[in-house]
This record gives C-alpha cells, sequence and structure tokens, in this order.
C-alpha cells in the first residue's frame, strides 16, 4: 500500500490490544467472587495462575489479530480497486490526480523539476472496428506492460481515459523525460501491438518558473501531444 501502513497490519496490531481486555476481564471475574480486591490478592492471584492468565492472554490476541489482519486485507483490497483501473491494473484517473497535485506542490515547493507524459494509443478505433473490442482491450493491456517496463520505479502512470494514458516523472528534467518517452514508445513497438503505436506530448514544469497548477502542466502536454498526432503519430513532441 502507498506510503501508509496497510490496514491489514494496523488492524492485526489493533486486535492484538484489544485482547488485553480478556485477563483483565477474568480478573474482574475473579475478584468478584473473593472476599475482597487487594494489591496482595491480584499478585497471589496472577502468580498462582499465571499459566491460565498467559493462555487467555495468547489465544484471544491470536484470534483477535488474525480476524482483524483478514479484515483489514479486505479493506486494502477494496481501496486498491477504488484506486486501480480494472482493464490495465494501472492507477486510475482519480488516484492519479490526487498524486499529480501533490507532486506538482512539492516540485513547487521545493524547486524541483517535474515532468509529465501524455500518451495517446494511435488508431484504436480502427482495430476496434475492425478486430473488435477483445483485441483492442488487448492492446490497453499491452500498452500498460509496457509502461511499467519503461518507466522508472519512482515514475506514476495510470489510464488517464479511453486510449489515454499518463506518465509523471518527479524530478525529471525535460532532456531525460525525452529519453523516458522514446524508451516507452520502443516498450510499446516491442509489445506488438497489431500494429499500433504511441504518440506522446512532454512537458517539464521549470523550477524557475512555475506554472499556476497541474491543469496548467496537463493542458502543455496535451497540447504537445496534439502536435505529434498532427504530424503524423508514433513519435514524440516537447512542449
Amino acid at each position: 500500500m502507498p506510503r501508509t501502513i496497510a490496514r491489514r497490519y494496523r488492524h492485526a496490531a489493533l486486535g492484538s490490544l484489544l485482547a488485553l481486555g480478556a485477563p483483565l476481564g477474568l480478573v474482574i471475574l475473579r475478584a468478584a467472587g473473593a472476599q475482597g480486591l487487594s494489591s496482595a490478592w491480584l499478585v497471589q492471584e496472577v502468580a498462582g495462575q499465571a499459566g491460565t492468565y498467559l493462555y487467555v492472554t495468547l489465544s484471544t490476541a491470536l484470534v483477535f489479530s488474525t480476524f482483524g489482519y483478514v479484515l483489514g486485507r479486505q479493506s486494502d483490497r477494496l481501496q486498491e480497486m477504488a484506486r486501480t483501473d480494472p482493464l490495465t491494473s494501472l492507477l486510475n484517473r482519480r488516484a492519479f490526480q490526487e498524486r499529480f497535485e501533490e507532486e506538482f506542490a512539492r516540485a513547487v515547493r521545493y524547486r524541483l523539476s517535474l515532468s509529465l507524459l501524455l500518451l495517446d494509443l494511435d488508431a484504436l478505433k480502427s482495430l476496434n472496428d475492425r478486430e473488435g473490442h477483445r483485441q483492442g482491450d488487448a492492446a490497453l493491456r499491452g500498452t500498460a506492460r509496457a509502461l511499467r517496463g519503461g518507466s522508472r520505479i519512482t515514475d506514476i502512470t495510470a489510464r488517464w481515459g479511453g486510449d489515454e494514458f499518463v506518465v509523471l516523472a518527479p524530478n525529471t528534467a525535460r532532456d531525460e523525460a525525452v529519453r523516458l518517452a522514446d524508451r516507452i514508445r520502443g516498450a510499446v513497438a516491442a509489445e506488438d501491438l497489431a500494429g499500433l503505436t504511441v504518440s506522446i506530448g512532454v512537458t517539464t514544469l521549470d523550477p524557475g518558473c512555475p506554472l499556476p497548477g497541474p491543469e496548467a502542466l496537463m493542458s502543455e502536454a496535451d497540447g504537445a501531444l496534439y502536435v505529434a498526432k498532427k504530424l503524423g503519430r508514433n513519435r514524440v513532441v516537447v512542449c
């Protein structure tokens, strides 16, 4: 799970803490049948029944932590489904937008380069019309594989919508972003997606001249992508 402790582990730890109530409850029940609760009685009780209290504590902790882990894992899965595009397993548009805003603010604050790549799968509609949507979906999944294979571990990849994909490259200057785009374009070609190619628009946030917001950076990338399509597709254009 990104940047936070997964719910499965938090829930399991909480279950272990809740399990501490079991020996406490046992003490209260046994004290109710005793002549009176005192520190001397408590020490004698715990020392004399140490095995019982240890068993109650450990067994309850095991059950509660296991139950918490199972519930947390299900919660993790639901959260991941809400953030992931079901066809490509990349981030969906909403999840990417959240990361985009965070990285943009960080780049502006610390005067860092931030590059954005907007990709369009060329002629996907023609493939759908010619061979059906099953082939089109296979091409989209192949493009996602190429994105994962061609990008770096620090890059953020997502399906922007339809036949468009996006890559956010933190701490990446323009020249490096162009090399990244060319590497991704080569990875798409290597997938042999029924002859399909990608057009890519690239733009970079200049640390010395920040834009008013992430929307402006996306608009620049979209403009570069439009030029790439107009010039004949299967190319990288830099804004």
